[in-house]
């Protein structure tokens, strides 16, 4: 465990929330892998299981470059447990995993931004329906919360991140749940600001740095 990086800490953790949910947590990293190395046949059925999903891989998903270790890949899915221990906000002491659709991460100066395009009436106010959906598989149409100004420190923020040295980093997901079951979010990757209109909320358009894989694009709303 000492031997370990920060980076591969992030990665176990981040596997660990998908096996057990919270519970790793509240057992720290140590004894949740303590417990998983003991169970030999679960081992024994996850790496056939890796193996099945590798075998099933039809894109490949790059390493996001940061600064800092985080362990995400572009065109991959995560939940959002997973995104948060990725940042570090998920250890030993800490358990921050917010439901906000925004997230400023100051140690990576990256906004992270958690969208789901279809909001149901039950799990979405109308304060919080944002009109968000891909215009074209290089660009986003996006409306922050529902109280940001043009003039505030998060809208500037948004606007000047590029000279002022910050990132965004887009998480789509098409519904919050599928019979029964959470999505994950598929990362788009980091967007560069194009333009906004109007404010509280402010509709944005960002540009990506990758453009949307074809396979992705029908979920995703396109608006041709």
């Amino acid at each position: 465990m000492q031997n370990l990086s920060e980076l591969d800490r992030r990665r176990w953790r981040m596997l660990l929330l998908q096996l057990w949910g919270t519970s790793p947590v509240r057992l720290g990293l140590q004894d949740a892998l303590d417990r998983l190395w003991a169970c030999r046949a679960f081992l024994n059925e996850l790496r056939e299981l890796f193996a099945l999903l590798l075998e099933r891989t039809d894109h490949l998903a790059p390493p996001l470059a940061l600064d800092q270790p985080v362990p995400l890949a572009l065109h991959a899915r995560y939940s959002r447990a997973e995104i948060y221990a990725a940042f570090g906000l998920i250890t030993d002491t800490q358990q921050t995993t917010g439901q906000s659709g925004v997230l400023f991460d100051r140690a990576t100066q990256c906004d992270v931004f958690f969208i789901t395009l279809k909001k149901s009436e039950r799990l979405f106010s109308p304060t919080t329906r944002y009109n968000d959906y891909a215009i074209s598989p290089w660009e986003f149409h996006w409306e922050s919360q529902s109280l940001t100004r043009e003039a505030s420190a998060t809208g500037q923020r948004y606007i000047h991140h590029r000279e002022r040295g910050s990132k965004v980093l887009l998480f789509v997901r098409e519904e919050n749940k599928r019979g029964g079951v959470t999505l994950p979010f598929l990362c788009l990757g980091f967007a560069d600001y194009v333009s906004n209109q109007g404010e509280r909320p402010m509709a944005i358009r960002w540009r990506l740095h990758r453009a949307i894989p074809a396979a992705f694009v029908p979920e995703l709303a396109l608006a041709v």
